[in-house]
């Protein structure tokens, strides 16, 4: 194998992401952004971030009076921060927050995807995206994937056994410690061959932390 093939092959960006996050929309955009200007095909793996998990009682349910040191303060300045990012990104978004949608059952359908029909499943992960931000529609509720589901020619049935199964459950808890153990404590943090970024950072500070 020539030594321009390996590097094609090796090159895979992370990108760790919650769907509930508004600056993991707008950095997906950006990112989008930086895979059109290039010349070679940049594969990204999305690895699931639990945004709530400060908020989940014992039961795993949010428990939105808990105190996760969010103040107002902090909301209005990422209520700014993203109004800022959808210009300068040129993304539409119709919510800027979306702090009581608990996005676990979404993160759990989209690795079935990912797994049993992996043809869909950027089609769907995009599109669970899109329903929250663009269509304010509660992606923690079943019958809400089901239809995205179903729009992506994906049996509803089964998408509905793996958001309900306890095993995946436990696969996606896994996931989220492997992304704390390794280190990533807020979304997006894109990862590149020992190298990261946090942020919705832009389309030229993903070409830096690529290509050097």
């Amino acid at each position: 194998m020539s030594h321009d093939a390996a590097t094609r092959q090796s090159e895979t960006l992370t990108m760790y992401a919650d769907y509930v996050c508004p600056f993991c929309y707008l950095g997906e955009a950006s990112l989008e952004q930086y895979r059109d200007q290039r010349d070679q095909p940049l594969d990204v793996e999305w690895h699931p971030f639990d945004l709530r998990a400060g908020k989940r009682g014992p039961d795993g349910e949010i428990d939105t009076d808990a105190d996760d040191g969010k103040d107002e303060d902090y909301y209005a300045q990422a209520r700014e921060n993203v109004e800022r990012l959808q210009d300068e990104y040129d993304v539409e978004m119709s919510l800027s927050l979306a702090t009581d949608v608990d996005s676990k059952p979404a993160q759990q359908a989209a690795l079935f995807v990912r797994e049993r029909y992996p043809e869909q499943f950027e089609g769907f992960h995009e599109a669970v995206f899109d329903a929250l931000w663009q269509d304010e529609r509660d992606i923690g509720h079943p019958d809400v994937l089901a239809d995205l589901a179903d729009d992506m020619g994906i049996p509803t049935d089964e998408l509905r056994e793996a958001v309900e199964d306890p095993e995946r459950e436990a696969d996606l808890e896994a996931r989220f410690a492997d992304a704390q153990q390794v280190g990533v404590t807020g979304v997006p943090t894109f990862a590149y061959d020992g190298h990261a970024a946090r942020g919705a950072v832009p389309p030229e500070h993903l070409r830096r932390l690529v290509e050097g």
